[in-house]
């Protein structure tokens, strides 16, 4: 689509079930850019991109008409992506290159929205992050103690990842920011979640300025922050530093760790090596593929049904159990070790042929099965 030249600003408002907060956001966002000499009415707008089940589109088209701004809400039925993939959606619609991205619960301030837009004029900057922890910034919007332990110690984690490409960052995780959409190879992006941001900053080398904020209370609504959604981040991290086979490393460690304990406990049971090694093998072959399927190679999914998938999957890694078994017997009739041992030395060796199976085979574009 053709994006107006005019220099401007679009405020791009990912949501999910925040009708409470709309009618406030949209009056206190006019009011900051109404305040501000730099910013104006004419070269503003909201996008609302909308991953709702409530009444949020209701209320922003109720907010639209007696605003002044430009207003237009982009409600999404496949949520591809999660907050992150509906950041992208709106920088593909947006009208202006600046991209300015906050949260819809009003933690973050509209009051600050002229502040950053003016830094990236000033500093010409690819992104200008709002931080909770640059010095003046706060973050005591986090509910308790637990939270505030969880976001210092994040942080700390993906910059000890990404140590260059974060090193001035103090707040990588934050969702307050603006970003120049012509910096910023958006197709690079493989957005997962909640953290946009580290998504940008880990993949592209970028002129990144800070200025500090207060991170305030919702102001209406319940927090989104789940167990999920850490696991979402921490599968996010691992393939951002590490590519697709972290995460199916993470899973076949997962599965490992209980294959083996299957065979001891087996063992303890008095089942003989034979019987407990395939029954081990089984259930963590089904159990890897279900989660492989799920977290590392859900993107692919649509390639393939389930079944052709699973059949592939199970008739592949059986080929390579009854292999592996039969070498488990082996060792253990040389008294060169013990099940456990074995098993586990053998799944080391096994975790490559399986990931270049699945990614080239299992999850490769359907045209290479075509006859």
């Amino acid at each position: 689509m053709q994006h107006d030249a005019t220099p401007g600003l679009s405020i791009l408002i990912p949501t999910y079930n925040e009708a409470g907060n709309v009618a406030e956001l949209v009056s206190r966002i006019e009011a900051a850019v109404c305040a501000d000499p730099v910013l104006s009415i004419e070269s503003t707008e909201i996008l609302f991109v909308d991953d709702s089940t409530d009444d949020t589109p209701l209320a922003v088209a109720r907010a639209a008409e007696a605003a002044l701004l430009r207003i237009t809400c982009i409600h999404r039925e496949d949520r591809a992506g999660g907050l992150g993939g509906a950041v992208l959606v709106g920088a593909a619609q947006a009208r202006y290159d600046l991209c300015l991205v906050m949260d819809g619960d009003l933690q973050h301030p509209p009051e600050k929205i002229a502040e950053l837009y003016r830094t990236a004029l000033g500093y010409e900057a690819d992104v200008v992050i709002a931080s909770r922890y640059a010095e003046g910034g706060m973050a005591a919007g986090l509910s308790g103690a637990a939270r505030h332990a969880v976001s210092r110690a994040s942080i700390l984690l993906v910059r000890a990842m990404f140590p260059m490409r974060l090193y001035t960052c103090s707040d990588p995780m934050t969702g307050f920011f603006l970003f120049d959409r012509r910096a910023v190879d958006l197709d690079q992006l493989r957005p997962l979640g909640f953290k946009i941001l580290l998504e940008m900053l880990a993949r592209q080398k970028l002129r990144v300025v800070e200025i500090p904020f207060e991170f305030a209370g919702r102001f209406a609504g319940e927090s989104k922050a789940s167990m999920r959604q850490g696991l979402h981040f921490l599968r996010q991290l691992g393939q951002l530093r590490f590519g697709r086979m972290s995460g199916f490393a993470m899973v076949g460690v997962l599965g490992a760790v209980v294959n083996v304990a299957l065979v001891w406990l087996l063992g303890r049971l008095g089942v003989g090596v034979v019987p407990a090694t395939v029954i081990a093998a089984e259930t963590t072959i089904v159990g890897n593929f279900l989660l492989q399927d799920r977290l590392v190679f859900g993107d692919l999914r649509s390639r393939h049904g389930f079944l052709g998938r699973f059949v592939r999957s199970f008739a592949f890694n059986n080929v390579e159990a009854a292999l592996r078994i039969a070498l488990v017997v082996q060792l253990v009739h040389l008294g060169w070790m013990s099940a456990a041992a074995a098993t586990a030395v053998l799944l080391v060796v096994a975790f490559v042929l399986r990931y270049v199976f699945h990614a080239l085979v299992v999850y490769a574009p359907a045209r290479q099965y075509r006859v």
